[in-house]
Formats: structure tokens, C-alpha cells, sequence
């Protein structure tokens, strides 16, 4: 972990490729941005431009993706664009479920094949419930409070919705993986691929840490930013 000392901060004028540097999880961040490798001497603002992304924005996901309890300031929140955080949520929304799960399932699969029907249902079950239990949370988010925020952008709040609703619902979804994890790491099957084992672990790992990393940014960026919304303009 990074001491006070160490940490690099991004800024607009950093090359992007130094960004990388710093820190080259923040690949994942790009890619689903639409930000290829081959960036030149481009700074970060001239790689966001081209993205079409908010550079405020883009520099808040990296910092929230870097640093271990980093909280942004409300300098750094009003720099931001609401929308280009959006944008990025709903982007990962689909990666999780189109690709995350899907390696994860393959591999999972793959893993459990040896084992007796019994063991396989109850690993491939768990894992089962616990996608449907992700996109029902997604569900709600993209059906109903992203919407609500694309209105507290534009001006428009009614009704009895608030961002305050959302707080009280929303759930970190990560949590449940740390069971699958334990299946993995301390009951499986010796039957079972050792290498294979831990590409799963890995997979799992990695998954936990970007959907920890989503809810933060939900719950310190993105409803920060809509609370100032609804404290500054009237409900039509």
C-alpha cells in the first residue's frame, strides 16, 4: 500500500502513459472508456477529449480506483461531470455481466468438471444466484436512479424519489464473493485442478476488488454530486 509519500496524484497535463505507469490496473478504466494504447505524448486532457469523457471525471474513477481510501474533495467533485460518471457506471455495468461473469463462469466450470455431481450443483448454484442477485441490483440502478440523476442534471426533480432512497437500498454487492472464495480456498475437492483453482481465486479477487471499487465511486463521487444537485435546484 502506498504511503502518504508515495502517492502521485493525476493531473490533466500528465502524459497518459505515465498515468499507466503509476498505476497500469487503471487499463481496465480506459479500455471501457474507449481509450486504446498507442497514446503518443498525449496528455490526459487531450486523451479524454478524443474519448469524448470528462476530464474531471475520468481523473476522479482513476483516483478512486488507485487509492485506498481516497476521498474526493468537493473541489474535485464540482471539477467533475455527473454524466461522464454515469457513463462510466452503466459502461461497467455491462462488462461485469457480459465479460466478468462469463470468464468467471467458463473458468468455474472448468474447475468443478472433476468433481461429484452433488459438488458441482452446490459451487454452480452459488454462483448462479449470485449473478441474477448482480443484475437485479443493476437492474434498479440503471431503470431507476440513473435515470433519476440524468434528470437531477437536467434540472428536473419530482416525485418522491431522492438520492437519499438510494442510499438506503443500495447494497455492496462484493460482499458475497468472499463466500465462493472460501469454497474455493478451503473445501475444494483435491480432485480439482490446483492451476486451474487459482486462476479462479485470481478471477474472484479481481472481480471483488472492481466491484468494491464501482460501489465506491457510486456512494463518494456519484451521490455526493447529485445531493449538491438537489440542494441547488427546485423540483419542477
Amino acid at each position: 500500500m502506498k504511503t502518504k509519500k508515495e502517492i502521485r496524484f493525476f493531473s490533466p497535463d500528465m502524459k497518459m502513459s505515465d498515468l499507466v505507469e503509476i498505476n497500469y490496473r487503471l487499463l481496465t478504466v480506459l479500455s471501457r472508456l474507449g481509450m486504446p494504447a498507442g497514446f503518443g505524448e498525449r496528455t490526459v486532457a487531450q486523451v479524454c477529449t478524443i474519448a469524448g469523457i470528462d476530464t474531471g471525471a475520468f481523473i476522479l474513477i482513476c483516483e478512486m480506483y488507485s487509492y485506498q481510501g481516497y476521498m474526493p474533495t468537493d473541489e474535485a467533485l464540482k471539477a467533475a461531470d455527473p454524466l461522464s460518471v454515469l457513463r462510466y457506471l452503466h459502461i461497467s455495468h455491462s462488462f461485469y455481466i457480459e465479460d466478468g461473469f462469463k470468464a468467471l463462469e467458463q473458468l468455474m466450470n472448468a474447475l468443478v468438471a472433476p468433481c461429484a455431481e452433488n459438488q458441482k450443483k452446490i459451487i454452480l448454484d452459488f454462483l448462479e444466484g449470485y449473478r441474477n442477485e448482480v443484475e437485479k441490483h443493476f437492474e434498479y440502478e440503471e431503470t431507476v436512479f440513473f435515470p433519476y440523476v440524468e434528470s437531477a442534471v437536467n434540472g428536473c426533480l419530482s416525485g418522491d424519489y431522492s438520492v437519499s432512497t438510494f442510499e438506503e437500498n443500495h447494497s455492496n454487492i462484493e460482499e458475497k464473493l468472499s463466500d465462493l472464495k472460501n469454497i474455493v480456498l478451503k473445501y475444494l475437492p483435491a480432485a480439482c485442478s490446483p492451476r486451474l483453482a487459482n486462476d479462479v481465486l485470481y478471477a474472484l479477487f479481481s472481480l471483488s476488488e472492481d466491484l468494491e471499487k464501482h460501489t465506491n465511486i457510486e456512494n463518494h463521487v456519484l451521490v455526493p454530486m447529485v445531493n449538491r444537485l438537489e440542494m441547488k435546484k427546485e423540483c419542477r
